[in-house]
């Protein structure tokens, strides 16, 4: 047993009203967690945590916790917050190993999954361990979306998501990679060959631009792509990044990791402008990325950004820069979409549903970030909540 983790359970206060699980977007039972481990059912405080999050194991190391539970814990009135994040990983990581699935009984309805990323994975554990025949489809040659293919190893090691894939398989979960709904199969193909409903987890895959001059020069990168295979790219010694959340955050520390000599975040504002959070911030100034803020980029040239400063000098300049990734956000693939013209979408290319995730195409429901935007693991995970039942819902008036 880690005495470390011990330490850090006995400093919960056991809050007969916990602040910390109002402010976990899934309702985790925190105390109810802590006062389990420190009994000794370390494996029922486990089964608790996944059978309210599937990705529980997942959020304990990628969740904002000072958003959330942490941030919401009593004690940051009076200094340091509970280490709910280490707690829940040492408990969820070792229930996640250790359980063996029996597969369900099967309820004779097929249901396809779109997306194997956080939001699909938690739909297919919530439906398959019910009995529904479960085929998940995904573009990409393994599981996982965004937490294989968008969050950098030193953050998130990817053996866990193996892990899942095989609970998923325990539960009798297809899965179907290498393959895009939209292209050669379609919507309309799934609900021919019986499937009763159809959910769509796709994420947002498509980086947006800039707009500006140099955008299509070769030492022009977009983050997104960057992060499915940093290994392939060769960056040089100067880096510079444009934008500043926390895809910039992941990009920036990655590219430390890769060898380049100087790292730097471009930002048209301040510090505390920034949509990254504070901690994803103070972790990239610890591993070395500089900031260059008040500086909106005008246009990208072979030796790097030219900028005008937004802080009221108007002066111009140039950023050098081996190589440039931008970084400002992500929206849908419209694959789907265009094979499914039922399927509405906003100005943005995100899926209108309801707040249960049903879509204007009858049988069609969607969650996660190609609804919403770019948000975090656990906000997908609570939605897709919402989106079992309504899915149960609907298939028991067929």
């Amino acid at each position: 047993m880690n005495k470390y983790v011990i330490t850090l359970a006995k400093t919960c206060l056991g809050c007969k009203k916990p602040s910390c699980r109002t402010g976990c977007p899934v309702g985790t039972p925190i105390p109810e967690m802590i006062r389990l481990f420190l009994a000794g059912d370390i494996k029922e405080a486990g089964k608790m945590l996944f059978e309210n999050n599937p990705l529980s194991v997942i959020c304990s190391m990628v969740c904002p916790h000072e958003k959330h539970c942490e941030g919401h814990c009593i004690l940051t009135k009076k200094g340091t917050a509970v280490s709910v994040g280490s707690i829940e990983n040492y408990i969820s990581d070792l229930y996640i190993h250790d359980v063996q699935f029996e597969k369900p009984t099967k309820n004779g309805h097929k249901v396809a999954i779109i997306g194997s990323g956080p939001a699909g994975i938690a739909l297919a554990v919530i439906l398959a361990s019910k009995g529904y025949e479960i085929t998940m489809y995904d573009a990409h040659d393994k599981i996982g979306g965004v937490l294989r293919y968008g969050i950098p190893d030193f953050r998130l090691n990817k053996e866990i998501l193996d892990t899942i894939e095989s609970k998923l398989r325990q539960l009798d979960v297809t899965i179907r990679p290498n393959i895009t709904i939209g292209k050669n199969i379609t919507v309309g193909d799934l609900f021919r060959d019986d499937f009763k409903a159809v959910f769509i987890g796709t994420g947002v895959w498509a980086p947006k631009k800039l707009g500006i001059k140099g955008e299509s020069l070769g030492h022009v990168h977009f983050a997104i792509d960057y992060l499915k295979s940093p290994d392939v790219y060769q960056l040089g010694k100067r880096v510079v990044i444009l934008g500043a959340g926390n895809v910039a955050m992941d990009v920036a520390r990655t590219a430390v990791r890769h060898h380049a000599k100087e790292v730097i975040i471009m930002y048209r504002k301040g510090m505390d402008d920034m949509p990254a959070s504070k901690h994803e911030i103070e972790c990239a100034k610890i591993d070395g990325v500089k900031f260059e803020l008040y500086k909106q980029p005008l246009e990208i040239t072979e030796e790097g950004v030219k900028y005008s400063c937004t802080d009221g000098s108007e002066e111009v300049g140039l950023l050098e820069a081996d190589s440039i990734l931008v970084a400002i956000s992500q929206s849908p693939n419209n694959n789907i979409v265009q094979s499914a013209r039922q399927i509405e979408v906003d100005g943005k290319g995100l899926v209108i549903t309801d707040e249960s995730g049903r879509t204007t195409m009858e049988g069609v429901f969607a969650s996660g970030d190609v609804v919403t935007g770019a948000r975090t693991v656990v906000e997908a995970v609570a939605f897709s909540k919402r989106v079992a039942t309504a899915i149960e819902e609907y298939v028991g008036t067929l």
